[in-house]
């Protein structure tokens, strides 16, 4: 493999982030090549079968019913060799471990940069498995505390702590807006954390997930 480049496909929903990434990696073209690219888990299911690339590159969460942690699952489960790399804008343990579940090769944040990028997707190529360097740490000692059984609501459902935050606060009744008020976010960060919850917690509306909140002991 080290005497051609990686053969990779793109996936993130937004289309001027696909572009950038594969704007930044043209400087590295010995070293990787873009192959493909796709705007949601579906296209890049097929993209993947078609094109079969070394690694596939991943936003972690993606629009419609497939995530790309779902996608993740998905690719390794059909092609357990299959490598997959997670990049996000959330460095929040709960997606890596997530991530490491569902059979990811590596989860890397989107602020890094090109150079370090390439060095980690040959490093997964390799069978290395990566981890942004930022959160290594941290989720060592988050890692402690859900051994000890130290951690925060709804963990074990898979909910991030920030999740959880936010379920905590719609059993309280209140709106999106008010959620972002307290929480200092924006009301469509916090409409994506409450679709991330549904998708977990299974549920269609906030009435149904703060009956499982309830049911399940996560909030009282």
């Amino acid at each position: 493999m080290a005497d051609r480049p990686l053969r990779l496909i793109l996936i993130d929903d937004h289309e001027m982030v696909l572009e950038g990434l594969k704007a930044m990696l043209t400087r590295f073209r010995g070293r990787v090549r873009v192959v493909g690219q796709a705007l949601n888990a579906e296209e890049a299911e097929r993209l993947v079968k078609a094109l079969d690339p070394d690694i596939v590159v991943s936003d972690v969460r993606l629009r419609g019913s497939v995530s790309g942690l779902d996608l993740c699952r998905r690719l390794a489960e059909a092609d357990p060799k299959r490598k997959v790399v997670l990049l996000s804008a959330y460095d929040d343990e709960q997606y890596l471990f997530q991530a490491l579940r569902a059979g990811a090769a590596g989860y890397l944040l989107k602020w890094i940069d090109g150079e370090e990028l390439v060095r980690y997707l040959e490093r997964a190529a390799e069978g290395e498995t990566v981890v942004d360097p930022t959160m290594a740490g941290r989720a060592v000692a988050s890692a402690a505390r859900l051994q000890a059984g130290e951690f925060w609501p709804g963990a074990h459902l898979g909910l991030t702590q920030r999740e959880s935050e936010v379920l905590g606060f719609l059993v309280a009744g209140l709106s999106n807006r008010a959620i972002a008020s307290k929480l200092v976010l924006g009301e469509e960060t916090v409409k994506s954390h409450v679709r991330s919850i549904f998708r977990k917690l299974d549920v269609n509306d906030r009435a149904s997930a703060v009956a499982v909140a309830l049911r399940e002991g996560i909030f009282r």
